[in-house]
C-alpha cells in the first residue's frame, strides 16, 4: 500500500506536467496561423504591398487585397549584418544600454529562478511543508499537499499583488522608475536575506515569510 501511494504522487505530478503542456500548445497554434506583422513583413520579406494590405485588412476587418499584390512587389532593402551590429554597438552609448539591460535581466533571472526553485526548501525551513505520519506514503503526500498549498500563498501575497500594482501604476509612474524600484528593493531584500537567513529561520519566522514573499 506504501508503494502504491507513492507511486501515485509520481502519477500525479506527470499529469500535472502533462497538462501544462495544453496551454503552450494551444498558443503554439494561435501563432502560427495569425498573419505576420506590417513591420515583418517589409523588413523580413521585403513585401511593402503586402505589409499595406495586411494593415488595411486588420483595421477593414474584411478580405479585400490589392491587386498588385504579389511575389514581384518586393523592394531592395538591405539586410542587417554582423558588421552592422558592431559598427552600432561598438559606440559605447549605444553598447552600455545593451550590456546594461542584458545583464540586469540575466541577474534577475538567476535571482528570479534561484528562489522559484528553491520554494520546497524555503517551505521545509519554515516547518510548513514537515511532515510526521509514520507511513511513507501518507507523509509523501501531505508533503507535496503542503507545499502546494505553500506555493499558492507565496504566490497569491506576493507574485500576483506585485504584477497588479504594476498594472496599475505603469503609465503614472513610468517604466523606468518601476524598474529602477524594483531591482534597488530586490538588492536590499536579497542581501537581509542572504546575511540572516538562519537566524531568520531561528527566531522569526513571520519576518522570514514577509521578506520572502516580497522577494516574489
Amino acid at each position: 500500500a506504501i508503494i502504491e501511494d507513492v507511486s501515485a504522487v509520481d502519477y500525479c505530478w506527470r499529469i500535472v506536467l502533462g497538462v501544462g503542456a495544453v496551454p503552450g500548445l494551444l498558443a503554439l497554434y494561435f501563432r502560427l496561423t495569425i498573419p505576420e506583422t506590417p513591420r515583418y513583413t517589409m523588413d523580413v520579406e521585403y513585401d511593402v504591398n503586402k505589409a499595406t494590405n495586411d494593415i488595411t485588412n486588420y483595421l477593414q476587418t474584411d478580405d479585400s487585397r490589392d491587386e498588385n499584390d504579389g511575389p514581384g512587389n518586393h523592394v531592395d532593402v538591405p539586410k542587417a549584418s554582423w558588421s552592422d551590429f558592431v559598427s552600432y554597438f561598438g559606440k559605447w552609448k549605444n553598447g552600455k544600454v545593451l550590456l546594461g539591460t542584458s545583464m540586469s535581466w540575466f541577474a534577475l533571472d538567476i535571482a528570479f529562478y534561484g528562489i522559484g526553485l528553491n520554494n520546497g526548501i524555503i517551505l521545509s525551513a519554515i516547518g510548513y511543508a514537515d511532515t510526521h505520519e509514520a507511513e511513507m506514503g501518507l507523509r509523501a503526500y501531505n508533503s507535496l499537499k503542503n507545499m502546494a498549498v505553500g506555493n499558492i500563498i507565496i504566490t497569491m501575497l506576493g507574485t500576483v499583488p506585485g504584477y497588479w500594482v504594476t498594472v496599475a501604476f505603469v503609465d503614472s509612474w513610468g517604466r523606468k522608475p518601476i524598474q529602477l524600484m524594483g531591482f534597488g528593493v530586490l538588492t536590499a531584500l536579497f542581501i537581509a536575506m542572504g546575511a540572516a537567513f538562519n537566524p531568520l529561520k531561528e527566531h522569526s519566522i513571520p519576518a522570514f515569510i514577509v521578506l520572502f514573499t516580497l522577494l516574489q
